[in-house]
Formats: C-alpha cells, structure tokens, sequence
C-alpha cells in the first residue's frame, strides 16, 4: 500500500525493461518501485528540473 504522500497509478512496461529495473534495484539494495522513482528523480534531475527535498530528507538533515 502507497504511503499518504505518495501518489499511487498503473503503470503498463515492456516485461525486457521491468526486468532490468529489477535487476538494478536487487544490486542497488532498493525495491523495485524505489529504483522507479530513483529513475524518474535522475531523469528530471538531467533535464534540468530540481525537485524539492521530500519531508523525511528534510527532517533527516536537520
């Protein structure tokens, strides 16, 4: 189940791609919903878009 501040949706992947986000999320010691996002957050970061820090990252540097 998502967390309250997370946003939850279906998202419908090439079973080649899903297994290679897998694959690096077992080598990365992640989930492979955490490797998803963890994607998402580089892509966006390469493009130029800085997204704000989430609560826990804020409290954690503190």
């Amino acid at each position: 189940m998502a967390s309250p501040d997370k946003k939850a949706f279906l998202l419908r992947i090439d079973p080649v791609i899903w297994a290679e986000i897998e694959r690096l999320a077992q080598s990365e010691l992640r989930s492979a919903n955490g490797q998803v996002e963890y994607l998402l957050r580089d892509a966006l970061e390469r493009r130029g878009i800085r997204l704000a820090a989430r609560k826990r990252d804020r409290k954690e540097g503190q």
